[in-house]
């Protein structure tokens, strides 16, 4: 499974609106595989969902993000996990086992029945 994930420095981005770059990770059998960066600037609404689609993104974990992406993305098909914070390698650690990312990734403020987790 490609998953891509948001990320500001070590952290998930805490806002997709403004996030500028993707950390891109296969996962099988419960292990990271091929770790890798891709710039992407999420304001090119018309190339954002040709952009993951083309990389073959499976699942995007990222902060908070506004309703018009949320929409965009899930209509194309990519599972949204959204209002995720925190150290990215500990999120994508938790996620990689199959563990829950919320409640304990969940940003602080947010109630996990307005989450897509």
């Amino acid at each position: 499974m490609k998953v891509a994930v948001t990320v500001w420095d070590e952290r998930i981005s805490p806002v997709f609106d403004s996030a500028h770059m993707l950390l891109i990770m296969d996962i099988e059998n419960e292990k990271i595989k091929k770790l890798s960066y891709k710039s992407f600037n999420p304001l090119l609404e018309a190339r954002l969902t040709e952009d993951l689609n083309h990389l073959s993104i499976e699942v995007l974990i990222c902060g908070a993000i506004s309703q018009i992406y949320s929409t965009l993305i899930e209509a194309s098909s990519i599972k949204l996990i959204s209002f995720i914070g925190g150290n990215v390698n500990e999120v994508i650690e938790s996620y990689a086992k199959g563990n829950p990312l919320s409640p304990g990734f969940l940003m602080p403020g947010c109630r996990e029945d307005s989450a897509s987790v």
